[in-house]
């Protein structure tokens, strides 16, 4: 993507020294020659402007040092994962809870939650029941989450996305433990 040394096919350049400093246009054989003398490349960093503007710089250096900071910025991202309860409109309380307390967990790691209802048979004949139960769920997870896709049919499907909400996620710090397993110790 950048053009080094010899691979600049222009009479003149818009030199920029490896100090950093401005040495103003030259002939490219003269700009090659800056660079020779220094041990360094001359590499093309702006090829639209007119003349095209070349830095005397370590090429290898220069890709590394990019490379490592796209590499940071990559791993600075957070990647939020869509986690999925799936229930049946027949799913006893108990079950529920259970799947409420996972999804309850999920959202303070700051993922999104699909609670899906399927049905099968008959089932599709009293769609109001699934509805009441996502709503339901939608309330008892209120205060963690905001409701991002109000409750729908796809198909034999009804779901609600949940997000988490503003302020509640909890950061994990380096060395802290899960809250379950201090529990764990402090009772042994």
């Amino acid at each position: 993507e950048f053009r080094v040394n010899e691979g600049i096919r222009v009479p003149e350049v818009r030199l920029i020294g490896p100090d950093g400093g401005n040495v103003g246009v030259v002939p490219i054989k003269q700009a090659l020659q800056i660079a020779r003398d220094a041990e360094l490349d001359l590499v093309e960093v702006s090829p639209n402007a007119t003349p095209p503007v070349c830095r005397v710089m370590d090429f290898g250096k220069f890709v590394y040092e990019r490379a490592k900071k796209d590499r940071e910025a990559k791993k600075a991202q957070t990647k939020i994962e869509v986690k999925e309860i799936r229930l049946r409109p027949k799913t006893n309380e108990a079950h529920r809870g259970f799947k409420v307390d996972d999804a309850r967990r999920w959202l303070l790691q700051g993922h999104k939650v699909r609670v899906t209802i399927k049905f099968r048979g008959r089932e599709m004949d009293y769609p109001e029941i699934a509805l009441e139960d996502l709503k339901e769920i939608a309330a008892a997870l209120s205060d963690v989450s905001t409701v991002e896709q109000t409750p729908q049919m796809e198909g034999r499907t009804m779901l609600v996305v949940l997000a988490p909400a503003k302020g509640v996620v909890k950061k994990k710090e380096k060395g802290e433990q899960p809250a379950a397993e201090k529990e764990t110790q402090t009772q042994s």
